[in-house]
Formats: structure tokens, sequence, C-alpha cells
């Protein structure tokens, strides 16, 4: 490919009071531009990662980005949207938009503001996500779709809550690194591994801790193309990117394997010319700690029903074989919908440009990532490195 990152920014993730979808979009878009060094009028295309479905009173918000400076006015704005994987699906649009040569810079942002809605109407909001004509029925929103697919994984495999377990307590432990994250907290093994009053069963097996966080938060990079990017003061150059939908009905897939996020895998590592071993780190979107666990299958990391011998042998920790999810992923960084996949490829640049901080893996090359929109029916992924 010849497409590159060249400036990033990232918000706080959490409740973040005095924010609206607005004041965020201004604020990353804003500063993202500052970091990679250019003016806002060299800007040609934006595109937004909203996916609101009713978080948010004001819909339409692309041109909303045109009011972080004059100068983007009248400049070509478009929200995109795929459920939880919006903000990647942003992020490949703007790709797509430099690999055609229409421009040469493009600017994404992924926004979400999600704590002002109530809590019970979140998760009829985040079930628009899921087939409707089957889904209405399930109990619990989402967390009841992945409280149904660990169920069925269970009934093949075996009772996987000690690796679902131990996928929070990774994913905990490595988030006390992250500034960015909602809840910086170690919480241990063995609280999340208990059922009890702070840690209860939501959903079929699932805990407390094995679900994702309903978050604020913003995130925003300047993608570039290859000869405007070796011209810029930094670049993280995509070797691959792909994406693939299956089908929404969970009726018409066996959920305890993730087909679609197997072949968006193998594409972009074929695109690559790379392995799983090739890779120095990886995030992963871990909605939910089944999600995880069937990410590890369906990459090829391990095979199916075998995903939590890589838990025991410590492979995903952060000084393991292959680390996932080094920024303590959704569990721990929160999951604002349409943010998630943009801040997913600022926190890969950081890491392939050592500047991670203390979530940086040592001697980190390349990074893949994988942002999944629905019960695995949109993904993608996206493998980077640093080009200077």
């Amino acid at each position: 490919m010849t497409t590159c990152m060249v400036g990033w920014t990232h918000s706080k993730f959490g409740k973040l009071e005095g924010e609206d979808v607005e004041s965020l979009i201004v604020r990353v878009a804003s500063d993202a531009i500052a970091d990679a060094g250019v003016s806002p009028a060299d800007i040609d295309a934006i595109y937004l990662g909203h996916f609101n479905a009713g978080f948010s009173a004001q819909d339409f918000g692309a041109s909303l980005v045109l009011q972080a400076d004059a100068a983007l006015r009248f400049k070509p704005a478009t929200r995109v949207e795929n459920a939880c994987a919006t903000g990647s699906a942003a992020i490949h649009q703007g790709l797509n938009f430099l690999e055609a040569k229409k421009g040469r810079l493009v600017l994404v942002v992924g926004v979400e503001k999600m704590t002002d809605t109530p809590g019970p109407e979140i998760g009829g909001i985040l079930m628009k996500a899921s087939y409707q004509k089957e889904d209405s029925v399930i109990e619990g929103g989402f967390a009841g779709v992945f409280g149904r697919i660990t169920q069925q994984y269970f009934q093949k495999y075996g009772d996987q809550s000690d690796a679902l377990a131990r996928i929070a307590a990774k994913n905990h432990k490595n988030g006390c690194g992250n500034p960015y994250a909602q809840l910086r907290k170690d919480l241990g093994y063995d609280f999340c591994r208990t059922v009890s009053d702070r840690n209860p069963l939501v959903a079929g097996p699932l805990k407390r801790t094995d679900c994702s966080l309903v978050s604020d938060g913003a995130a925003a990079v300047v993608l570039a193309d290859l000869d405007t990017a070796l011209t810029m003061k930094k670049a993280v150059v995509f070797r691959a990117a792909q994406h693939v939908n299956d089908y929404l009905p969970m009726s018409r897939r066996d959920m305890t394997f993730l087909d679609g996020t197997a072949k968006a895998w193998a594409g972009a590592l074929a695109q690559g010319g790379l392995t799983l071993d090739d890779l120095s780190l990886v995030e992963t979107h871990d909605c939910f700690t089944t999600a995880e666990l069937l990410e590890y299958e369906a990459m090829g990391l391990a095979e199916p029903g075998q995903g939590f011998r890589l838990l025991l042998d410590g492979v995903t920790e952060k000084d393991g074989r292959l680390p996932v999810n080094p920024s303590g992923g959704l569990k721990s960084k929160g999951h604002p919908i349409g943010a998630t996949g943009v801040s997913m490829h600022v926190l890969a640049a950081m890491q392939v440009r050592g500047e991670a901080g203390d979530m940086q893996v040592k001697d980190a090359k390349l990074a893949g990532l994988f942002n999944m929109g629905g019960a695995g029916v949109a993904n993608y992924v996206s493998i980077v490195e640093a080009l200077r």
C-alpha cells in the first residue's frame, strides 16, 4: 500500500463532563492537524466515524469537523458508519480516497458521546447493530448476544471461564499504563474470575468484568499518500488493510468461530507478505472477553477451542510472544463506538514509533489491529509499521 498516518491525537475516554459530540470533534480534529504539521487548507477530504443510533440528538455530524478551522469550509466531508467498526470504516474510506489518487491528505475523526444516555436505553441502541428479526427477543442487549455466543462456545469446548477471567485481568493490568483509559485499575485474576456483588453475572456466563465500558471519547488521524508522507516529520505506513463482511443473522453462521474475522486476517497477512510471527503486537476488539478469545482462534494464533492455552502460556501478555491489547483494550480503555477503530490506529502508530510510554511493547516494529462491528459481521484488519 502507499498510504500513511502522519499525525494523530486521542482524547481521554470515559465520562467526559461538559463535552458533547461537537466539542470532541473540533478538539481532536484541530490537534491531529497540528500534530501532522500541515495546514487545514491542505486537507483534501474528511471522514467522520460516528455510530450514534440515538446516543446524540445531533445526527449528520460530518460538517461539524469544519468548525475546527475556517480553512476546512467547503472540503468534502462524509460520515461513515459500520456499527462498532465505524472508526476503522472511516479510516479505510480515507485510505481508499488516497489510493484512488483523489488527493494527498485526509482527516479522519472518530467520536461518540454515550454516557448522557440513560442506562436502560443504551442496550436498545446497541442492539440496532444486531439482526432485529431474530435477536430482538434476546435479553440484556449485546451482552445477551455475547452471553449466548459464550454459552455455545462452552457447550462445544467446555467451560472457559478461567480463560475469560485471564483476558479481563490481563487487559485491566495493561490499562494501568494507558493515560487515555477509562478504568486504570489492576483488578486481578481472582476478582475477574469470581462472581460477587461487585462483579455480578450480566448475561449467561458473562460477568461485569467480561464486558467493555460505556464511554465518551474521540480520536483523529491525518492520512497522506506516500510521496507526501516522505516529506513529513513522521509517518506510519499501512502494510495491509482488509475489510470483510459476514451475514448479519447469527442463525446463518457457526458463532463458535468467526469466519469473517479469519478471512480478514488471512487477507491482510497475505497482502502484507507477512505471518503472525512477524507481528510485534495486536490491538483487538475485546467488546467482551469472549470476543478476544474467539479472535485468537480466528486470526490463527490457536486452533478452534484452544485459545485458552495462549493465556496459560502467557503468549498474549504484554511481555509474551505476541502481546494482545497492551493498551488495555476496550475492557480497560473504554468503547466509545465511533472512536474505537480510530483509537486502535492511533495506539498502533504510537507503538511502532516507540512513543507509547508505559504501554510500549519492547522493540515493536509491526502492529496489527482488528476492529469488529456487530457479532463478527464487519471485520477490519490493518497492519502498520513506521516509515520514518
